[in-house]
Parts: structure tokens; sequence; C-alpha cells
């Protein structure tokens, strides 16, 4: 009876059938990241979630205390994970007026990432397909050439991965 309701609903078999109940009730009920289009864990913040694109696979802010500024959007690529306490920023404030949000170029993260927990993406950055982002990670720059660890305050590379054994490993096409 799980299955058969999981398939209807397009429900992932990692969460429990208590995260969609609480995510109906936050969402739709309460209408706390109302305008996110996939289930969001009820203790994240999406901010202008109507400019937050994910790809086939990835839904962000499904962990626990996310929280996804997509003032300036966000591109989000297939099968990318977020960990818990993650913050990805797509704005920020003028230095002379802080109610003015200042424009920014859009976050792009690829495909096939992962997001470590407490790791900050700050505005503009781009992360390339297969890019891992250590634990606690704050980026201030862009990694687009992807297939990479990085980690650190401010982020840098501490290891490049092989491409053909990502794209051997990959759970989907990317997208």
């Amino acid at each position: 009876m799980k299955q058969w309701i999981r398939n209807i609903f397009n429900w992932k078999a990692d969460h429990p059938v208590s995260f969609y109940l609480t995510d109906f009730f936050f969402r739709k009920l309460l209408r706390q990241n109302a305008d996110v289009r996939w289930p969001v864990h009820f203790t994240s913040t999406i901010r202008a979630g109507i400019n937050l694109k994910a790809g086939e696979g990835t839904f962000p802010g499904d962990s626990p205390n996310n929280y996804i500024d997509a003032t300036n959007g966000v591109e989000v690529g297939a099968y990318t994970n977020f960990g818990p306490n993650v913050s990805v920023i797509s704005s920020n404030h003028d230095f002379y007026n802080n109610a003015v949000l200042t424009d920014a170029p859009p976050v792009k993260i690829g495909a096939h990432c992962w997001l470590g927990s407490q790791s900050v993406i700050l505005p503009g950055v781009c992360l390339g397909d297969y890019t891992i982002v250590g634990a606690g990670a704050v980026v201030t720059k862009s990694f687009a050439e992807g297939y990479c660890v990085i980690a650190g305050n401010p982020a840098t590379i501490l290891k490049y991965l092989d491409k053909e054994k990502c794209l051997a490993a990959g759970t989907g096409p990317l997208k």
C-alpha cells in the first residue's frame, strides 16, 4: 500500500511518509515555502522560490535547515544533493542602504554535485558538474570546470576527480 501511494504522488523512498505529510501541512496549509514546486523540509527557508530551478532528481531544501535565497536566481542541476544547514545566497545588501538588495548573476550549481553540511554558496558563484563542496566551506568564487572537491574558507580545490569515473558512476543522465 505504501509503495502504491509513493508511486502515485512520486514520493522518494528515502523520505518517510511523515516528511510528506509535514510538507503538506507547512507548504500547502500554512503557505511556508509555498512557491516551491517540490517537498521542502519544514525547517528550511526558500526565499523567492519562483526563481529557483532544479533538475531531475534534485530537491533543494529537503534537508533540515537549508536557506536558499533565490532573489537573483538559483539553478541547480540534476541529481544534486544538499546536506543539512546549507545556505545558497544569490543577493546581497547595498553597502549604504541595507534595505536595498543588489543585482548579481544567478548562482549556478551543476549536475551530480554534493553540498556538504553548513556550506555557504555566495552570489554569482558557478559550480560545474560533479563538484563536491566540503562541510563548512564558504564558496566565494566559481569552480565552473567541476569534477573537483573544494573546501575551506574561502573554498579552494583539494582534489580533482576522474571525469570518466564520475560519468560511469552517475545516477542518471546529465541535464
